[in-house]
C-alpha cells in the first residue's frame, strides 16, 4: 500500500509537471504526425509492389508510427532524471522515506500514460487520412499495450543511462545512436518481405519489430493470437530485463553518494 501510495503522488507530480510545459507536449504530437501524413502520401503506393500484402500504406503505416513514437519517447525519458539529479531533487528524495521502487516506477507510469494518449491521437489522425483496422476494439487495445510494453523497457534503459552518465549529451547521443537504426531495422515503413535478406535477420531480435508485429496482427480481422501472444512475451521477457538493469543503476548511483 505505501508504494501504491508513492506511486501514484510522483505520477501525478510527473504528469503535473508535463502539463506546465504546452510548447513540449505540442511538439511530442506534432513530430508523428508529420511522419504519418508525409509518409502516408509519399508511399502510398509502395503497397502495389509483389509480395507488400497490404491494401492501404497508411492502414500499415499508423501502427509503425504509433510504436516509433512510444520507442523515442521511451528512450528520451532519461533526460527528466539527469534534470532531477542535476537540480538535486533526487538527492532529497533519496534522504526522504518515499519508496524506491516508487522513484523509478513513476516515471515510467507516466510515460505510459503519455503513450497511450499519443497513440490515440494518432489513430484518430489516421482513421481520418482512411487507416482501418479489421480488429476493432481489441485489436486498438492490443496496439495500445504494444506501444506500453516497448516505451516502458526503453525508458528504463534511458534512466538507467542517465543514472550512470548524469550527462545530457550522452543520452541524447545514445538515443540517436541507437532508436533511429532500430526503426528502419524494423517492419515499421516497409513490409519484411521486401527487406534485404540481413536485415530481415536483424528484425527478428528486434523489440521494435515484436511490438509493430504484434500490433498489426492484432488489427486484422482473423487475427492470429498465438503469434501476437509470442511477441507479446518476448516484450515482457525483454522489459524484465530492462527492469532489472535499471534498478542495479540506481543502486549504483545511490552508493556513488
Amino acid at each position: 500500500m505505501r508504494v501504491l501510495t508513492h506511486l501514484t503522488f510522483l505520477t501525478e507530480r510527473h504528469l503535473r509537471a508535463l502539463l506546465r510545459q504546452p510548447m513540449y507536449i505540442a511538439f511530442t504530437v506534432v513530430q508523428p504526425v508529420i511522419w504519418l501524413v508525409l509518409y502516408g502520401q509519399l508511399f502510398q503506393k509502395v503497397v502495389e509492389l509483389p509480395g507488400f500484402h497490404a491494401e492501404s500504406y497508411i492502414s500499415f503505416l499508423t501502427p509503425g508510427v504509433i510504436i516509433t513514437t512510444a520507442l523515442f519517447s521511451g528512450g528520451w525519458n532519461g533526460m527528466g532524471t539527469i534534470v532531477e539529479i542535476d537540480r538535486g531533487v533526487m538527492d532529497r528524495f533519496l534522504v526522504s522515506p518515499v519508496s524506491r521502487v516508487a522513484l523509478m516506477g513513476s516515471r515510467l507510469v507516466s510515460l505510459a500514460a503519455i503513450s497511450v494518449v499519443q497513440s490515440l491521437l494518432l489513430i484518430g489522425l489516421g482513421l481520418l487520412l482512411g487507416a482501418r483496422f479489421g480488429g476493432g476494439v481489441l485489436g486498438i487495445l492490443m496496439l495500445l499495450a504494444s506501444g506500453v510494453l516497448l516505451a516502458a523497457p526503453f525508458g528504463a534503459l534511458s534512466n538507467a543511462l542517465g543514472l550512470v552518465v548524469r550527462k545530457q549529451e550522452s543520452v541524447i547521443g545514445a538515443a540517436n545512436f541507437l532508436l533511429l537504426p532500430m526503426t528502419f531495422l524494423s517492419p515499421v515503413y516497409m513490409a519484411k518481405n521486401l527487406m534485404p535478406g540481413w536485415i530481415r535477420t536483424a528484425t527478428m531480435f528486434n523489440p521494435v519489430t515484436w511490438s509493430v508485429e504484434a500490433a498489426r496482427e492484432a488489427l486484422q480481422p482473423q487475427a492470429d493470437w498465438s503469434a501476437v501472444a509470442i511477441r507479446v512475451g518476448c516484450l515482457v521477457v525483454f522489459a524484465a530485463g530492462a527492469a532489472a538493469l535499471a534498478t542495479r543503476a540506481f543502486r549504483a548511483y545511490q552508493r556513488s553518494l
